[in-house]
């Protein structure tokens, strides 16, 4: 009933919602958005694959690919070098089962990336406030 203008509005209106959000998010919560983003576009990916939308999957699969590379580039390994080495061991690691999950047309892989994901996430979100911005801490 609604088609392609109705998806091409409401994508609009979150794109815009997300720009308001980021210009007001604190480092935390940019890297909070960046999970949510990679686990959204994982989980339309397999919605993509089911319905045979070859190019959506490879689409969204891609875009998924970005975020976790950018989440493993920006990775600080001064405080604590043995946690970034085995994360970005991870997100190399997710990525390779990203492009293989493209490839082969398997959601199993989509479902093991995601779960990954949503364990680091699970971390990142419960640490405290008063540990998520260490340089504000030491100035106050």
């Amino acid at each position: 009933m609604y088609g392609m203008n109705m998806r091409k509005n409401v994508d609009s209106y979150r794109q815009a919602g997300m720009l308001s959000e980021v210009q007001v998010a604190d480092p935390h919560r940019l890297v909070q958005m960046l999970f949510e983003g990679a686990l959204e576009r994982i989980a339309v990916a397999k919605g993509a694959m089911k319905a045979g939308n070859v190019a959506y999957k490879g689409e969204r699969i891609g875009k998924a690919i970005d975020i976790i590379d950018s989440l493993r580039t920006m990775l600080d390994d001064k405080h604590n070098p043995e946690l970034a080495e085995r994360l970005a061991a991870l997100y190399s690691y997710m990525l390779r089962r990203l492009t293989e999950a493209n490839l082969h047309n398997d959601p199993e892989r989509l479902d093991e990336v995601s779960k990954l994901l949503r364990e680091i996430k699970a971390g990142w979100d419960e640490i405290p406030p008063e540990y998520r911005n260490p340089a504000s801490n030491r100035a106050s």
